[in-house]
């Protein structure tokens, strides 16, 4: 299950979906990716035809075609119809999703502490309606949070991608900033250009000096950030880079650092690491942090009654898990990696603090 990359991974198709160089638009990654599925559907059917064609002039028993080429044309429209949906409705079916925290240990200070948890802009989806950027951060806005958490992929393949948006992104506002952790897209790992892993490293230090310096947002690197209130108590925000663990998932990139991201910590302590799969492999065996949010996994971006493909990569795939006391939510994500979304729907989570 380690090699399974699901249907936004394809590997004939991953490097024009990302390659920027081709100059590729959201339009016209969908008519390459809708053209490719639906050739490799309407292939199956005629291939299952073609064996059984083959049998039968052994058998001396006549297969009808008409049965497999309808088949074929039904499963080709429906393929065409639903990343239809996805492309032009789907992506843009943004909710709100409440959820209240509550653990022993938050101080009376920060009862009734709003996070706004987001995640996965993947900035490059709104290429082409890039009001809805707008639309997404009036509604985190709209929220009233104390404190915005982004947990990674900022975007897709660079730096480039984000400038357009930046007067839209400087727009988001709480009262104790938005902090941020990097993704495995921000470390530009699936960029081509970079003649070495110099180029590459100083790529990533640009996208990170435009977070922290441009947008104004405190990027956290293997670091924290202590939050108090007047009565001197306090809650900490621990951030690392992206944690691969690649017993669940995909290869990506490990340059989490947890140890010395919670050295000196103390009063409350909120998680952000963009792999979820990193909350079971070192999160609880190796530490006592209540609140882990993570994001990553777009929920595959398909979720057919509430079953999403990206459950068959990891075990915490999207919302709320809980073990032995220590509590992950898994964000699906604002943007996407292929230009759809069919049933799991982008979100903007509201976690409100609570003092048992």
């Amino acid at each position: 299950m380690q090699q399974f990359r699901g249907i936004l991974l394809i590997s004939p198709l991953k490097r024009v979906l990302t390659d920027k160089n081709t100059d590729m638009t959201p339009g016209k990654i969908m008519l390459i990716l809708t053209a490719f599925l639906t050739v490799f559907v309407a292939v199956i059917p005629h291939l299952i035809w073609l064996v059984g064609w083959i049998i039968s002039l052994f058998t001396g028993q006549h297969l009808r075609y008409a049965p497999f080429g309808w088949t074929a044309l039904g499963l080709a429209l429906a393929v065409v119809l639903l990343l239809s949906y996805g492309f032009f409705f789907g992506r843009w079916q943004f909710r709100v999703k409440e959820l209240t925290y509550y653990n022993d240990n938050i101080p009376e200070a920060f009862d009734g502490f709003r996070i706004v948890h987001i995640s996965d802009f993947h900035l490059s989806t709104f290429d082409d309606r890039p009001q809805m950027l707008e639309k997404v951060v009036d509604m985190v806005n709209g929220q009233d949070p104390d404190l915005i958490c982004f947990t990674g992929d900022l975007v897709t393949m660079g730096r480039c991608e984000a400038e357009p948006y930046t007067g839209t992104l400087s727009k988001l506002s709480a009262e104790n900033g938005v902090v941020s952790v990097l993704g495995n897209h921000d470390f530009l790992i699936y960029e081509r250009r970079f003649r070495d892993d110099d180029e590459r490293r100083a790529a990533v230090d640009s996208l990170a000096d435009y977070e922290n310096n441009i947008l104004g947002w405190s990027l956290l690197r293997n670091s924290s950030r202590r939050i108090e209130a007047p009565d001197g108590s306090n809650i900490t925000i621990i951030g690392v880079d992206n944690k691969n663990c690649s017993n669940q998932g995909f290869h990506t990139i490990d340059k989490g650092n947890l140890p010395m991201a919670i050295d000196g910590t103390d009063g409350f302590r909120i998680l952000l690491s963009h792999d979820p799969s990193h909350w079971e492999a070192e999160v609880i065996p190796d530490t006592g942090i209540p609140l882990t949010l993570s994001g990553h996994t777009h929920a595959a971006q398909v979720s057919i009654f509430g079953w999403n493909l990206s459950s068959l990569m990891f075990r915490q795939s999207y919302g709320r898990y809980d073990i032995g006391g220590q509590t992950l939510y898994v964000n699906p994500g604002l943007g996407c990696t292929a230009p759809f979304r069919i049933g799991a729907r982008p979100e903007i989570t509201t976690i409100t603090l609570k003092c048992k």
